[in-house]
C-alpha cells in the first residue's frame, strides 16, 4: 500500500498524539501548561519547551521532546517553536528525518536544491546524511513536530550556521 504525504501526516499526528497522551509529565499541572503554551497568533499544540542551543540555532528556537529516544521504538519525535527569523544550523540526520509543520510558516532547503516554503500541512523529508536546515521565515514563527527514526544509527549532526545571504534567497 503506497502512502501519499496526507496519510502519512494523518497517520504521524495520530500517533504523535495517542503516544504523548501516553505520557504522564508530573512536572507541569494542566493550568502551567496553558501558561506554557506560546501567545502568539498562530496556535501552539505543545508547550514551548527549552531553549535551543545558540551553538546549532540563530534565533529563538524552543525544543519540546514528546517520545523519548529508547531502545524500543528507535525514534525520536518532538516539537520545535522557531520565532521569526530563528533557523537550524546545517545538520544531517544518519537516518533522515520527517517534519511536519502543524502551523506558521517557514523554510527548509537541503543542501544544492533551492529552498521550499513550509506552511501549516507541510510535509519535509530530509533524506539520510544529507545536509539541510529548516527554520521560520522572518514575519512569522513555525512550529514542527520532527521524526527521527532509526536511532540506533544515529540522531543529529550539528555543522555550521546558516548564513543570512543563504536564508534571505
Amino acid at each position: 500500500m503506497k502512502l501519499d504525504h496526507t496519510h502519512i501526516l494523518s497517520l504521524l499526528i495520530t500517533m504523535t498524539l495517542g503516544l504523548s497522551s501516553c505520557q504522564q509529565n508530573s512536572s507541569l499541572n494542566g493550568k502551567e501548561v496553558l501558561e506554557s503554551l506560546p501567545t502568539n497568533e498562530e496556535q501552539a499544540i505543545f508547550p514551548q519547551g527549552n531553549l535551543g542551543s545558540k551553538e546549532n540555532f540563530t534565533g529563538n528556537a524552543y525544543n519540546y521532546g514528546l517520545v523519548p529516544n529508547d531502545s524500543n521504538l528507535t525514534t525520536l519525535v518532538g516539537n520545535v517553536y522557531f520565532e521569526p527569523g530563528a533557523r537550524s544550523n546545517w545538520h544531517s540526520h544518519p537516518a533522515g528525518q520527517i517534519l511536519v509543520i502543524t502551523d506558521g510558516e517557514g523554510f527548509h532547503q537541503i543542501e544544492g536544491q533551492p529552498k521550499e516554503i513550509l506552511k501549516k500541512g507541510s510535509v519535509a523529508i530530509c533524506p539520510p546524511n544529507v545536509r539541510h536546515w529548516h527554520g521560520a521565515s522572518p514575519e512569522k514563527s513555525l512550529y514542527q513536530l520532527y521524526i527521527v527514526p532509526n536511532t540506533e544509527k544515529g540522531i543529529v549532526d550539528w555543522q555550521e550556521a546558516v548564513t543570512d545571504e543563504v536564508y534571505l534567497n
